[in-house]
């Protein structure tokens, strides 16, 4: 924990020192060329300002998506067989162009982020607008839940255990690689995990218990390794008589019958009395038909 605590600590003072830095200087150079700018086009300062106005007016678009395709090249938010999401547009990146770029289309209508088919364009422009997400810069694994939900009755404690079992039979392989990535990528960000394996959390809903099983996976492999584990827990749930699925379902619940017993209700469950009934004597005569 000690040797944890002291890692996480030095990638934040080298995060922030390594940002400082970059301001600082940014702010310096600035200051120079701007200096010499002065110096040097102070005639012809107010002609260059109303050119570049009128310009950027007329061609603003297409300055702008100029400019977006220099920082792609400059900056590399993404390349060229990236997976990626700009605002509501997620994809690979199939080609890279001056005004535009390309993306194959992932997600939409089709689950666990496979491709739809579709290729869509977007202007290079919206790198300075638009969110951008990038599934294999920095830490080239996603995180991936499957949420299992099981009766009460169930054995919920068997049922966890498996599915941690299963979890890491499938995903524990990509631990170790994931371990050095983020690494690599907290020299660059300040990213860092506690903890890489596959795990199994426990939380209880309106009709069931729901497990949740969280492991890493590659970007493109999401639904092949759901598939994979479903199939698993699948066969394993079927063998064990104590585990059922829940599903929404509508119950009438009995609490005299069904629920806990107390002192009170051990006493209103004693055999009645074989003695005479209150408010007659043994010597009563029968009533008259």
């Amino acid at each position: 924990m000690l040797k944890q605590a002291f890692l996480i600590k030095n990638i934040k003072i080298r995060y922030r020192w390594r940002k400082l830095s970059a301001y600082i200087a940014f702010t310096l150079i600035a200051l120079q060329i701007g200096r010499i700018w002065i110096k040097g086009f102070q005639s012809v300062a107010t002609f260059l300002g109303l050119l570049s106005a009128g310009l950027a007016i007329a061609l603003k678009d297409l300055l702008e998506n100029l400019a977006g395709w220099a920082f792609i090249l400059w900056r590399r938010p993404f390349e060229v067989g990236d997976r990626i999401q700009i605002g509501d547009k997620a994809g690979d990146v199939i080609d890279l162009r001056i005004f535009q770029f390309t993306l194959l289309e992932i997600g939409n209508w089709v689950d666990a982020e496979q491709t739809t088919g579709r290729v869509i364009h977007i202007p290079n422009g919206k790198v300075f607008t638009e969110p951008q997400a990038n599934y294999h810069k920095g830490f080239q694994y996603i995180w991936n839940e499957i949420p299992v939900l099981i009766t009460f009755e169930s054995n919920w404690e068997k049922a966890k255990g498996i599915l941690h079992e299963i979890g890491i039979k499938q995903a524990e392989h990509l631990s170790a690689s994931a371990e050095q990535q983020v690494k690599e990528a907290s020299k660059k960000f300040m990213i860092f995990y506690s903890k890489l394996t596959p795990t199994v959390y426990t939380s209880v809903k309106d009709y069931g218990v729901l497990l949740t099983i969280r492991y890493i996976c590659e970007p493109r492999r999401r639904r092949d390794s759901e598939q994979a584990i479903w199939e698993e827990i699948l066969k394993t749930f079927s063998a064990a008589p104590d585990i059922d699925f829940a599903y929404p379902t509508q119950r009438f619940y009995n609490n005299i019958l069904e629920g806990k017993k107390t002192e009170e209700s051990f006493q209103d469950s004693s055999p009645p009395s074989t003695g005479p009934t209150p408010g007659r004597f043994p010597t009563d005569p029968p009533h008259p038909k």
